[in-house]
């Protein structure tokens, strides 16, 4: 009687558990309809949200864009983010761990974003005088509390901030107020001492290969962010020589490789914006101190190795963790987005032709160079996790064009993606596929048997 009773409680507790699996399963599937939707031209929720806006500026988005970020169609800030917390909360729920705390926390924040976003063509939520307020807040006390940081830095620094907040997203500068001069002081005659012992020295001095790699290095940064006349500076480039060869020669194991020139350029522009004034077209070093130019070389250098520290075989033989990335990304459109994935695959295009360049220089070749420092404010927000991240943003940044691409053929393709029509794109863009990725990744990223086949 007692085995009867048993079997009886094991057979009621499996048809429970078939049931739960099928509802969980059916609710992925809706899950997954919705955010396929999204690529239809649907309001596009997540960590930035974008309403319905009467700037003008938004009549000179490309056509291509246009599908992919219809702002007619948005609904209420409201609404959207509360279909996402659903949405988050169910799919977190099927592999018992969530991620609607950080959903929660992101969104707190969306009127104001609405607002200010409503108010500038340039997106430029960070600029709220309420962020203004709580980055002031967060950065005056004697110990900055990181997370609380990477919260805010997510969704965009103000540019007279981003000096010291990259800073410290990057853990170059102690979040103890009290130890930030010396350490940076510190820090910067080490690297004094390292470009006196490795760069100002005869080639007679350097190996057969640190002579070559020194070559290499002088005809890239000539040609690193060519559309930017500020990088055809004499000085600037002569700056960039020393930070990417003393990094190389400090880093053996994968030494320089092409795309890590472009990887130091945000750490120059942001640096060099404490010392220099108005827009980046005006800027001259030629007026700056020896001292001012050094620290500015210092913070890069230091801020590059920290950044390349946590990606370090994505630059080594083979570039084996750029190989990696690119093979979620393709996992990951070809679940969100099948039709584009089988259209690509269809046509004898790999990702790897594409895609290999947007991991090596994290898109900075890609947008426009005006946008590139407020992606890398979530960039460095994301800290540890940016390598995973990426495979989101990337995934977003194809996808911005999933019509297009599946009308191409496989010439048509390679070419467009090589040549993507970003250039009048604004932080209106660039918000949207943030928010994407953001909502992507809450969805997918811990319930990894929802990636499988």
């Amino acid at each position: 009687m007692m085995n009867n009773t048993n079997r009886d409680s094991e057979e009621n507790q499996r048809k429970k558990e078939s049931t739960v699996t099928s509802l969980l399963d059916s609710r992925f599937n809706q899950t997954l309809k919705n955010v396929q939707g999204l690529l239809k031209g649907r309001s596009i929720p997540g960590k930035i949200l974008l309403t319905r806006r009467s700037d003008p500026s938004l009549q000179e988005l490309s056509p291509e864009y246009e599908r992919s970020s219809s702002f007619k169609d948005a609904g209420s800030s409201d609404r959207v983010t509360k279909e996402v917390e659903e949405e988050v909360q169910i799919t977190s729920n099927a592999n018992k761990n969530t991620n609607v705390n950080k959903l929660k926390t992101s969104t707190s924040n969306i009127e104001n974003t609405s607002k200010e976003v409503q108010k500038s063509t340039m997106g430029a939520r960070a600029t709220d005088s309420t962020r203004v307020m709580k980055f002031t807040k967060v950065l005056s006390g004697t110990t900055v509390v990181l997370e609380n940081l990477r919260e805010l830095a997510w969704s965009g620094v103000p540019d007279y901030m981003r000096p010291d907040v990259w800073r410290l997203l990057l853990g170059y500068a102690p979040p103890n107020s009290d130890r930030k001069e010396g350490v940076l002081r510190r820090k910067r005659l080490e690297y004094l001492d390292f470009v006196s012992r490795y760069y100002d020295i005869p080639d007679t001095d350097r190996s057969d290969d640190e002579i070559n790699m020194l070559r290499q290095i002088a005809v890239d940064c000539p040609r690193t962010v060519p559309d930017v006349t500020f990088f055809h500076e004499p000085q600037v480039q002569k700056s960039l020589e020393r930070i990417l060869y003393t990094w190389a020669i400090r880093h053996p194991a994968s030494g320089y490789v092409q795309g890590i020139n472009d990887l130091a350029t945000p750490f120059l522009v942001v640096f060099l914006s404490e010392y220099l004034e108005g827009g980046m077209d005006n800027w001259s070093v030629c007026n700056l101190s020896p001292e001012k130019i050094s620290n500015i070389e210092a913070d890069c250098y230091w801020c590059l190795s920290k950044l390349l520290d946590g990606m370090q075989d994505h630059y080594t033989f083979a570039q084996p963790g750029i190989q990696r990335l690119v093979f979620k990304l393709k996992e990951l459109v070809r679940r969100i987005d099948e039709p584009v994935s089988r259209h690509v695959e269809e046509q004898g295009l790999e990702f790897l032709q594409f895609a290999f360049r947007w991991f090596n220089c994290l898109l900075i070749r890609e947008i426009p160079f005006h946008l590139v420092t407020r992606l890398w404010d979530t960039y460095l927000a994301e800290g540890d996790a940016l390598p995973e991240f990426l495979v989101y943003i990337f995934a977003s940044f194809l996808l911005t064009w999933s019509d297009k691409l599946q009308m191409l053929d496989f010439q048509e393709l390679v070419m467009f993606l090589q040549h993507l029509p970003t250039q009048k794109w604004t932080h209106a863009e660039l918000e949207m596929v943030l928010s994407r990725a953001f909502m992507w990744h809450s969805m997918f990223n811990n319930s990894p048997s929802h990636l499988a086949s």
